[in-house]
Order: structure tokens, then sequence, then C-alpha cells
């Protein structure tokens, strides 16, 4: 790693303590994320919720979008839909200007599992946040927005 001219010892130092707790972070989004799929059934792994939340976002979207939009091969797209299928949380529907293509959409229970999870996850940063003074919450909030720029 080449580090700009310049920068200072300190600014590599805290560089560093960012990185490692950006990974930390990281490490608890992706428990967090175990935790609500088995939440919604202990079967489903976290790769699955996130095919749920897209299609959440998205509505009825065809595998090969999917899998653009999560980066991953189609394949994984469809090893993930057939278990969401037969747990009734994701249906196909025929494309109606294409009949060999069809779309995914999540069902009314995916969307009610998907709120409930919702509901707790605010619950928990609402009490990992709530003692933070509004001006730590701004700046956090403005943080990340400038971390989340490219």
């Amino acid at each position: 790693m080449t580090v700009p001219a310049d920068e200072t010892p300190d600014t590599s130092i805290m560089i560093a303590e960012v990185i490692e707790e950006m990974n930390v972070l990281a490490g608890s989004i992706r428990a967090s994320q175990r935790e609500a799929a088995a939440r919604i059934d202990p079967t489903l792994q976290a790769f699955g919720l996130r095919i749920l939340r897209l299609l959440a976002r998205s509505g009825p979207t065809h595998a090969g979008a999917v899998a653009n939009l999560l980066a991953v091969d189609k394949s994984v797209i469809s090893r993930h839909t057939k278990p969401l299928c037969e747990l009734g949380l994701v249906e196909t529907q025929p494309d109606p200007s294409d009949g060999r293509a069809h779309y995914l959409a999540i069902t009314p229970l995916a969307i009610a599992k998907l709120e409930e999870l919702r509901a707790g996850d605010t619950a928990i940063v609402h009490r990992r946040l709530s003692s933070w003074s509004v001006s730590d919450l701004h700046e956090l909030a403005r943080l990340l927005a400038q971390l989340n720029t490219p």
C-alpha cells in the first residue's frame, strides 16, 4: 500500500483505527444478518435475506437482474431462490413479454416477515443510539454520508 506524500503518521494511525472499527462493524452486521435470516426461518441463509430485501425494494425482477444487482452468478440466485419458494417467501411470475422468462417476486408472507425484522432492527439501533446527543447523531449521519459518497 502506498501512502500519499502529504499523509502524516497520525493520519495513518487514525485511518488504521477507522479500518479496524469498520471491520468490527462489518462483522457485527454479518452476524446480525445471519440472526435476522434465522428469525424468518432457521434454514434461511443470510444471502436469501439479501434477495428478499432486494425484491422488496425493486418489485418483481428477473433472476439475471437480481444476480447483476447482487454481483453474483445467476446460478447463485437459482440455488437460493428454490428454498425461498419452498418457504413461501418468493414466487415466480411469468414474463408476459417472454414466455420463457419469469420474474421473482416476494410474497405477502415475506413482506410481513421483513416488516417484523425492520421493527426489531429499528428498536436495536434506537437502543444503541438513544443516549447519544443530537449533535453526535448528526455528526455520525454526516460522516457516514461522506464515507458513502464516491
